[in-house]
C-alpha cells in the first residue's frame, strides 16, 4: 500500500506548484517507502496544509542528469537548483501529478503531526 508523505514547501514554491509552473520537487533525500501523494505544507507565513498532490514517478539520478531531464517543468532557476544540490551526487526528483488544493486550508494536527517537517513525515 502506498503511504502520504507531508513536506514542507516554501510559498513561492508552493504557488508554482499550484499554478502548474513547477511538475517536480526536488529533494536531497526521497523516502523509502512507495510514496502515493505529497500532503503539501506551506511554510511562514501560511503554516498551513493547503494541498495534495499525487506522485506521478520519483526520479534519482546525478543533478546535472536531474537537471537536463526536469528544467523545462522545473519553476526554479538553473542557479537555485545548482545551489541546493551542491557537493551532492545524487538527487531526486518527485514528478507531480494531479493536485487537489483544498477549500479551506488544513492544521498539521489534522494529519497528527505536531511540528512541520524538517524534510517528510509519512501520514495515513
Amino acid at each position: 500500500m502506498k503511504k502520504n508523505i507531508v513536506i514542507s514547501i516554501k510559498p513561492m514554491h508552493v504557488k508554482n506548484i499550484l499554478n502548474g509552473t513547477k511538475k517536480f520537487e526536488y529533494r536531497k533525500k526521497a523516502a523509502k517507502k512507495d510514496i502515493g501523494k505529497i500532503i503539501i505544507y506551506e511554510t511562514t507565513p501560511v503554516k498551513k496544509i493547503v494541498a495534495e498532490v499525487e506522485i506521478a514517478d520519483v526520479l534519482m539520478m546525478a543533478p546535472e542528469d536531474l537537471w537536463k531531464e526536469t528544467q523545462a517543468e522545473s519553476g526554479i532557476t538553473k542557479d537555485y537548483f545548482a545551489s541546493y544540490f551542491k557537493n551532492r551526487k545524487v538527487a531526486y526528483a518527485y514528478r507531480l501529478g494531479k493536485i487537489k488544493i483544498f477549500d479551506e486550508p488544513k492544521e498539521l494536527i489534522d494529519f497528527g503531526l505536531r511540528v512541520a517537517p524538517q524534510s517528510f513525515a509519512y501520514v495515513k
